[in-house]
C-alpha cells in the first residue's frame, strides 16, 4: 500500500548510508535452513540502493536458524551450547550464501560478527567503528551480525533489532530500516484481528495503547515488535528515522519508502562517546536521587554531587557506568561514577562544604553524564 510521503519518509528514501536489519523469520523456512529465493530478493533490493550511490550495512539475523536443519534440529534450541553449535554451522551458511548472491552484483561482502562486549568496552566500540567505516569506504557490503557461537548469556545483545539501533549510529547512519515478517506497526496484535495500523510516529503519544509482543510469530527468532519499538526508540532518539515493514517489502523500504511504519528522529545525534553512554555501556550500579538533583541532573545538565545522592546500589569502581534513578526508581541518567561503590556511603546526603578537600569532586561530572529524559 503506497501513502504520502512525509518528511520521514523523505528521508529515509534520500539517506547515503543506510543500516537494513532483516530478522531470522525473513530469510528461513519454518523447518530450519535458509530460504535462498528470499534471501536473493533481499539482496536485489540492496543492491539497487548500492548501486543508487547509497552506502548500506545490514544487520541479518539467521545463523542459528540456518544451522537447524543441517544439524538435524527439529526446533530453535533453548541452551546456549546448542545455539553456539547451531550458529558454528548456520553463520558459515548465511555468509556463503550473502557472498554468491551479492556477487552477482560485484558485490564485496564484509561479515562483522559482534558480541556486546565490542560494544560496551569503549575500546572495542572504536574498533568496531573503524573496520565498518573502512569496509563502507571500500565499495563493500558489511553484514553484521551478533557472535552467537561465542557470546555468553551475559554479554549477549539478546536480540538483533537493538543491535542494528546501536550499529546504525556507530556508522553515522542517515536511517535505520527494520525488516521482519510484519508489514508496519498495529496497535494490537494484527494475527488476532481488529488491530489498526499505525503510519507514522512522530513521538510516545503516537504510542499510547499500542501493545507490542515480545515473540516473533514464527518462533525462529527472539526479536519481536517490542524489541523493534525499543530498537526504534534508540535510533529516534539520537536522530537516525527509522521504517518498519516486512522484508517482503524491502524493495519499496528500500527505494520511496511508502511503506510500513515511519518514526521520526526526535533528538539530535549525540557524539559517540555520549550515545556510548546512554545507549551501550553496561551499567555496574545505581545511584538513587532526590528530586534536586534530578532537576539538577536532568533539566540543568549539570553535575551530580554527593549531596543529592540518597542511596548506593551495586558494586563499581571509579570509572565505571553507573544509571541515576529518581525516588520512584526510573532511570533518568547515566554517566561516569568518579568513585568507588566502598567510598560512597559516608558521602551521600553531604554538601560539598562539610566534606574533606579531597572528597569535593563531583560524583558524576556534567561531561560523563547523559540525561535520559
Amino acid at each position: 500500500m503506497s501513502v504520502e510521503l512525509s518528511a520521514t519518509r523523505q528521508a529515509v528514501a534520500t539517506a547515503q548510508r543506510v543500516v537494513v536489519k532483516v530478522g531470522s523469520s525473513s530469510l528461513t523456512t519454518t523447518e530450519g535452513g535458509l530460504d535462498t529465493a528470499r534471501l536473493s530478493a533481499l539482496v536485489d533490493s540492496v543492491a539497487r540502493r548500492v548501486a543508487s550511490g547509497c552506502q548500506v550495512v545490514l544487520v541479518s539475523s539467521g545463523a542459528i536458524a540456518a544451522g537447524l536443519a543441517p544439524l538435524g534440529l527439529s526446533r530453535r534450541p533453548r541452551d546456549l551450547a546448542t545455539q553456539q553449535a547451531a550458529a558454528s554451522v548456520g553463520q558459515e551458511a548465511l555468509a556463503h550464501a550473502y557472498a554468491e548472491s551479492f556477487s552477482r552484483y560485484r558485490l564485496i561482502v564484509g561479515q562483522v560478527l559482534l558480541t556486546a562486549d565490542d560494544v560496551v568496552r569503549r575500546g572495542h566500540y572504536r574498533n568496531a567503528q573503524r573496520t565498518l567505516n573502512r569496509l563502507l569506504g571500500l565499495g563493500a557490503v558489511p553484514v553484521v551480525n551478533e557472535n552467537d557461537t561465542v557470546a555468553t548469556t551475559e554479554i549477549r545483545f539478546g536480540d538483533n533489532d537493538r543491535l542494528a539501533a546501536l550499529v546504525s549510529h556507530l556508522v553515522g547512519a542517515d536511517a535505520l530500516i527494520l525488516l521482519s515478517d510484519v508489514d508496519a506497526l498495529y496497535d494490537g496484535d494484527p494475527r488476532h484481528g481488529g488491530a489498526s495500523v499505525i503510519r507514522e510516529v512522530n513521538g510516545d503519544a503516537d504510542m499510547a495503547g499500542v501493545r507490542a509482543g515480545s515473540t516473533g510469530a514464527s518462533g525462529l527468532g527472539t526479536g519481536g515488535m517490542a524489541s523493534k519499538v525499543g530498537a526504534a526508540r534508540v535510533a529516534c532518539s539520537s536522530g537516525i528515522p527509522v521504517l518498519l515493514t516486512s522484508a517482503a517489502q524491502a524493495e519499496r523500504a528500500l527505494g520511496p519508502a511508502d511503506v510500513g511504519t515511519a518514526f521520526a528522529a526526535t533528538g539530535s545525534r549525540l557524539s559517540a562517546r555520549r550515545f556510548w553512554l546512554a545507549h551501550a555501556a553496561g551499567a555496574s550500579g545505581r545511584l538513587w536521587l532526590d528530586d534536586g538533583a534530578v532537576a539538577a541532573v536532568v533539566k540543568r545538565r549539570r553535575s551530580l554531587l554527593a549531596a543529592g545522592i540518597t542511596a548506593v546500589e551495586g558494586a563499581f569502581d571509579g570509572g565505571d557506568v553507573v544509571e541515576l534513578v529518581d525516588p520512584a526508581g526510573a532511570v533518568v541518567a547515566r554517566g561516569v561514577v568518579a568513585y568507588d561503590a566502598a567510598e560512597l556511603p559516608e558521602l551521600i546526603g553531604r554538601s560539598s562544604h562539610q566534606l574533606p578537600p579531597e572528597q569535593r569532586r563531583e560524583v558524576v561530572h556534567a561531561d560523563d553524564l547523559v540525561p535520559l529524559r
